[in-house]
């Protein structure tokens, strides 16, 4: 009996500092939280500074994530989001939810970074990946001219989606719905996110998927294949910056700062290459890794600033449904 006491005794002290942990909840993408994600690991690595418990919510992929904001409103149980970019940070300032972050830091990305309410944790350019026997086209006229085939990614949904969408309209302005209707035939599927995409491509569905430069990386430093590759478009790259930001109604301020500045420390940083198989926000001590090096650079870089992404949305989207309906 005196056991089954202290095993009693024991139990109700182990629920009691369990009760006792704060819970920060971070709303992010669906890819993020999976077993070979940076999730696991962050997770993991924050809890052992913070006598708290961290949990990832996914919910979906990026674009995904400010919807959900919008309809949980400040009913939402987020502490943090993380996964937005800066085709979204515009309209999501817009809803009020968010407050600033107060963090400074040195950035190592390729464009001037102020913003006082999202706080950048990884970078990239989006890229067509192909295989090596793929004789891949390299601009987006001639690949609505070829018979390549494609899956995309639905830029309502997901943050690619919605970066092919201003990548081509940085490229081509006005004449952007003229390449779209150019491009409908290579299309064979808009998926909801990324992941979905990604998986199809590997099934030999298409010939090229939107991804990132860095994709191929993961291929060959995972799994030592180097018959991926991301192709350079004469038009350029559209940049992706992606951020995380604190709600202003988080029941937990303290901490939710606490995890703002935990994520540009190595601990974290360290983790992205070779899990989220991005650029980090801030380089790493030990640098990036082998094989990254062997990635192409693309020779202009576009990026519409976060008033003008928001200006073009709607346009954008209604250029790029019109075109595959027909």
């Amino acid at each position: 009996m005196r056991h089954l006491f202290l095993a009693t005794g024991l139990l109700a002290a182990t629920q009691a500092v369990a009760q006792d942990s704060p819970v920060l909840t971070i709303y992010t993408y669906d890819s993020f939280v999976s077993d070979w994600g940076p999730g696991p690991q962050i997770k993991e690595a924050f809890e052992e500074t913070c006598a708290c418990t961290l949990q990832f919510v996914g919910a979906g992929d990026g674009a995904a994530l400010l919807a959900r904001l919008r309809l949980e409103g400040a009913r939402t149980q987020a502490d943090i989001v993380l996964g937005l970019d800066t085709n979204l940070t515009a309209a999501a300032r817009d809803t009020g939810l968010f407050a600033p972050h107060g963090v400074q830091a040195d950035f190592d990305l390729p464009v001037a970074w102020q913003d006082d309410m999202f706080l950048p944790f990884d970078w990239g350019y989006f890229a067509f990946v192909a295989g090596a026997e793929v004789e891949a086209p390299t601009d987006f006229r001639a690949l609505g001219e070829s018979g390549t085939s494609i899956v995309i990614q639905d830029p309502r949904s997901s943050t690619p989606g919605l970066g092919l969408l201003m990548w081509v309209k940085a490229a081509y302005g006005d004449q952007a719905g003229e390449i779209w209707e150019g491009m409908a035939d290579n299309i064979v599927t808009v998926t909801p996110g990324w992941s979905e995409a990604y998986g199809l491509f590997l099934e030999g569905e298409a010939d090229m998927v939107l991804s990132y430069t860095t994709s191929p990386a993961y291929h060959l430093i995972a799994e030592d294949d180097a018959s991926k590759r991301a192709i350079p478009f004469s038009e350029g790259h559209y940049m992706q910056v992606e951020v995380a930001a604190k709600l202003a109604g988080t029941d937990h301020p303290d901490l939710a700062d606490q995890f703002l500045q935990f994520m540009l420390t190595d601990a974290f940083q360290s983790v992205i290459p070779t899990t989220n198989w991005m650029y980090p926000a801030v380089t790493p001590e030990g640098g990036l890794p082998d094989g990254f090096d062997t990635l192409i650079t693309p020779g202009k870089a576009l990026l519409l600033d976060p008033e003008q992404a928001r200006a073009l949305r709607d346009d954008a989207i209604a250029e790029w449904q019109a075109a595959l309906t027909r």
